[in-house]
């Protein structure tokens, strides 16, 4: 159990089922609406899943490596390596982990034909390494790499299905209706992720801002203090959810939907009312936890909302 909660396998958990969602009840609903046979193989898209997952826990393992004297003053009770797993295991297991995710991802640049693929699957572990030693101490830096990792889980999705397509079926495939559909329905939710997550990031900041204080860290709260990160954090909050309502109403797809009115105010907004509500009160770590906690369900609220919106296509 030690080992499954140093991958954070909550978080993995999440990935696979954006992804599985995202490709199984959007993208081939929207492949089939417009007569389009998907050419990424099952297997195949199993793999790509398989990459997104062992880097991300890679990526955990090894900011946990780095992490030991910050969350030694955060959260001593859970403090996992050097304790209850030894160091030279867990950088283990992250090189482990960063092998078997680059070289699947190397083999999908293979078959696809995409050289772009091959810098992206090296790309992601080394900033994700330097996100751990030196990125995540800076001020932003850390938030907005995460964030934008976060958002590329989904694209990749996309981005990888029209490939192989293309492959087989030429490039005229790219300049196709079922491809910009289905770009503009990823894009949505992966800037959903992005902005979910950059609030998670800074509520976390928050959270942890004694020990990156001890640690010569430079968040955002240390930076410009907790209020001010507040402030923003709920700023963020609300541009999201008037982002939500903008594009409901612009979307006839959505307007018209009443099924998505409902799930945008209940599942969707007021748990971002909650999140505010808890933001503006919070005042130590675990207030700030229960917000951290409040925003990844939101995350996970939005993620499932492909479901319906899969349904607009079949």
């Amino acid at each position: 159990m030690a080992w499954l909660r140093l991958v954070r396998y909550k978080n993995l958990i999440i990935i696979v089922l954006l992804q599985y969602l995202l490709r199984y009840q959007l993208i081939l609903p929207i492949l089939e609406y417009y007569d389009v046979m998907p050419a990424l193989s099952h297997l195949r898209f199993a793999l790509l899943v398989l990459a997104t997952v062992c880097l991300a826990a890679s990526g955990y393992a090894i900011n946990d490596y780095f992490d030991i004297q910050t969350d030694l003053i955060n959260r001593p009770k859970k403090v996992l390596v050097g304790r209850t797993i030894d160091r030279r295991k867990a950088l283990l297991l992250h090189l482990i982990l960063t092998f078997i995710g680059v070289f699947t991802g190397f083999f999908l640049a293979y078959v696809t034909r995409k050289e772009i693929y091959v810098v992206m699957f090296l790309l992601i572990p080394a900033l994700l390494w330097y996100y751990s030693t030196t990125f995540k101490k800076q001020f932003l830096v850390g938030n907005l790499l995460i964030s934008i990792l976060t958002a590329l889980v989904a694209w990749v999705v996309v981005s990888v299905e029209f490939a192989a397509m293309g492959r087989q079926m030429g490039e005229a495939i790219i300049q196709s209706a079922a491809c910009s559909t289905a770009w503009f329905w990823t894009t949505g939710f992966a800037f959903f992720a992005f902005l979910s997550n950059l609030m998670r990031e800074m509520i976390k900041d928050m959270e942890d801002v004694k020990g990156d204080t001890a640690n010569g860290c430079n968040t955002l709260p240390i930076a410009l203090g907790v209020r001010y990160t507040k402030a923003l954090v709920m700023m963020l909050a609300m541009f999201s959810v008037a982002v939500l309502w903008l594009v409901f109403a612009s979307v006839p797809q959505l307007r018209q939907s009443a099924l998505t009115a409902v799930y945008f105010s209940v599942a969707i907004t007021l748990p971002y009312l909650f999140l505010m509500w808890q933001i503006r009160k919070a005042r130590q770590p675990h207030q700030f936890h229960m917000a951290s906690t409040a925003s990844k369900i939101i995350m996970l609220t939005g993620i499932l909302y492909i479901v319906i919106a899969g349904m607009f296509f079949q």
